[in-house]
């Protein structure tokens, strides 16, 4: 009894984090999204920042925050390392994806995903959409913070 209720409460999670829906898309004949990828910046991402500053060094405080958060919101599907859970691991992350990208996918995660061919080809590995967390602003940047603590930055 107690396997089949954690079994469900875990097909509930993964159900209820893949339905951020696809809003102002439009379904092609062959089921696929069709959405305009003619505006879209592949090193920027799709959403409000255009540039992200960041120190050469880590700003530790901002980075111990970051990691609270992520524990709270992202370790459920994401680990720190190269290894695939729900998502993809995060490490290298930073080292991949300029800040922009980064700050733009994780607060804009469902235009990101209908427009960028390389998140639409780790939806295909991972089958579910990654979920819009809410995230503020301060509470995104300090997440890209831990990301590059995660990389070395030190």
């Amino acid at each position: 009894m107690k396997q089949t209720i954690v079994f469900l409460m875990i097909c509930a999670i993964v159900y209820g984090c893949g339905q951020s829906g696809n809003q102002g898309s439009t379904d092609s004949p062959a089921g696929k999204t069709a959405i305009s990828t003619e505006d879209y910046d592949p090193k920027r991402g799709e959403g409000k920042y255009e540039s992200v500053e960041l120190e050469d060094q880590l700003n530790v405080t901002m980075a111990n925050e970051g990691k609270l958060i992520s524990d709270l919101k992202c370790a459920s599907c994401h680990k720190y390392t190269d290894e695939r859970l729900v998502g993809p691991g995060w490490e290298g992350v930073t080292n991949k994806h300029r800040p922009e990208w980064i700050m733009n996918f994780i607060t804009n995660p469902d235009p990101m995903i209908d427009k960028d061919p390389e998140l639409q080809a780790q939806l295909e590995i991972c089958l579910v959409r990654m979920p819009n967390q809410n995230l503020s602003d301060d509470d995104a940047r300090a997440i890209l913070e831990f990301m590059r603590k995660n990389d070395g930055v030190e």
